[in-house]
């Protein structure tokens, strides 16, 4: 298996099952952390950390990103970042499923993008499924907030500190609590 027929097999949400798939996700995994362990260990400069995020992403990210370190990652072949984008401190991205990431997007300190789910059945609890997050342009996610998989956060919406995300947010909307519910309108 290869980058591109995995992306393409999770695209259709179908379950991470099988040996192959497992021993390709666990390779990616070594090579995710051999890069974020390099990131986080030491001061580096933002040309520095795009570099490596350039290489841990698999393309080169724009010069206008920003982030933070530490950050996290246990894939990172299948996130993607637009123009502008700032990602603060302490960031976990479990991307197998896919990260979009709009223009002109904050995302604060300890936010989680999880893309994985397991099965709900106790016989299929070993098995998870890909749904991608995306992010629309101009988003802020506050600090501690956790996106779920399958979820897609319209433009201009805002993120409450310490939300959990479980369905899409509409454009121009601010949500917040657990499970993250419409507060207002923007």
């Amino acid at each position: 298996m290869n980058i591109y027929e995995f992306k393409e097999y999770v695209k259709e949400r179908k379950p991470l099952s099988s040996d192959e798939i497992h021993q390709f996700m666990n390779d990616m995994s070594d090579e995710a952390r051999r890069i974020t362990f390099e990131l986080n260990t030491t001061y580096r400069s933002q040309d520095e950390v795009r570099q490596l995020l350039s290489r841990l992403f698999g393309y080169e990210v724009p010069n206008t990103l920003r982030v933070f370190p530490p950050f996290y990652t246990d894939f990172g072949k299948n996130i993607k970042v637009g123009e502008n984008v700032f990602i603060n401190a302490c960031c976990h991205f479990q991307d197998h499923g896919g990260v979009v990431i709009g223009d002109n997007c904050q995302i604060g300190h300890n936010v989680v993008f999880a893309t994985l789910n397991h099965g709900i059945a106790p016989e299929d609890r070993y098995h998870t499924y890909p749904a991608p997050i995306v992010l629309g342009k101009n988003v802020w996610v506050g600090s501690n907030a956790t996106i779920l998989q399958g979820v897609t956060i319209g433009d201009n919406a805002i993120v409450g500190a310490g939300a959990v995300v479980t369905k899409d947010v509409e454009t121009n909307t601010i949500v917040g609590g657990i499970p993250a519910k419409a507060i207002k309108r923007i």
